[in-house]
């Protein structure tokens, strides 16, 4: 009887490499998670009703989630057309380009937030020319979606760039040749092939600009019940020693984001289903 020599592992066997995952995990995900439902737990569920039915916390999540929502709209667009140039396109100092993408990861939130309220303030010449339009930014919930797009740009691009650059062409090539428009080639051999990626982006964005603060604290004005966001609304809870209720407004915000990545995995999940049936 032959019998087949094992390949050698270059990792440790699954036990122990699911151990220290889990440890790991645990450590730095799951207990500081955790430890968010115990503080808030300590409300009671009406004392936790009460705090997140507040109208200015209500008016606080909605700013956030409708700014949020809408630059992680437009990053889908615009996201997916700059990954579309900078792998189908040569074009002189693209590598340049492409490096700017990733700037908002290692810019700091505070500076990004300066920056841009300095761009788009009445007394710079975007601003001013805005404003002569009747357009204000800075103080406003545009000035937020703003901010958010600039921040959450990079995780629409960097998923989308991979499955753009793996994308065999020979599929479009024998499209057009067989008499096909770009519009059609697009809308029906390329897009169904990065919508998954588009999704995994935009939701990466939404749930990244939910709990963003300091490139969109500066730009807002916080002005309660208009450009007030949630974060915001946390940081005076805990000035104000409040740790309950601050961390009762976290459990709104982390429950929303695990919930949107949640259904964008399923979806992905049945839409790759369909495409395989």
């Amino acid at each position: 009887m032959i019998t087949r020599a094992k390949s050698p592992r270059v990792i440790p066997g699954f036990g122990l490499s699911m151990g220290i995952t889990l440890g790991f995990l645990g450590v730095i995900v799951l207990i500081p998670l955790a430890s968010i439902v115990l503080t808030s737990s300590g409300l009671g569920i009406k004392g936790f009703f009460k705090v997140i039915t507040g109208r200015r916390i209500l008016a606080g999540i909605r700013v956030s989630f409708l700014c949020t929502f809408i630059a992680a709209l437009i990053n889908a667009v615009f996201g997916m057309t700059l990954a579309w140039v900078l792998v189908r396109y040569k074009f002189p100092f693209k590598r340049f380009v492409d490096g700017l993408i990733e700037l908002p990861f290692a810019l700091p939130t505070a500076v990004a937030g300066i920056s841009l309220t300095a761009v788009y303030s009445s007394r710079s010449f975007i601003g001013m020319f805005f404003e002569r339009v009747g357009i204000n930014i800075a103080y406003t919930r545009i000035g937020i979606t703003i901010a958010l797009v600039f921040i959450t740009i990079p995780f629409v691009v960097r998923t989308i760039q991979p499955v753009l650059e793996k994308l065999d062409p020979q599929y479009e090539e024998a499209a057009a040749i067989l008499g096909a428009g770009r519009a059609r080639i697009f809308f029906q051999i390329v897009f169904p092939e990065i919508l998954p990626a588009l999704l995994t982006g935009f939701g990466l964005a939404f749930a990244r600009g939910l709990g963003e603060y300091g490139s969109v604290v500066f730009i807002a004005g916080n002005r309660p019940f208009q450009t007030e966001i949630a974060p915001l609304l946390i940081m005076n809870k805990l000035q104000q020693y409040d740790y309950q209720g601050a961390t009762a407004i976290a459990l709104v915000m982390l429950v929303a984001s695990f919930g949107i990545l949640l259904l964008i995995n399923t979806v992905q999940i049945y839409y790759g289903k369909f495409i395989k049936g």
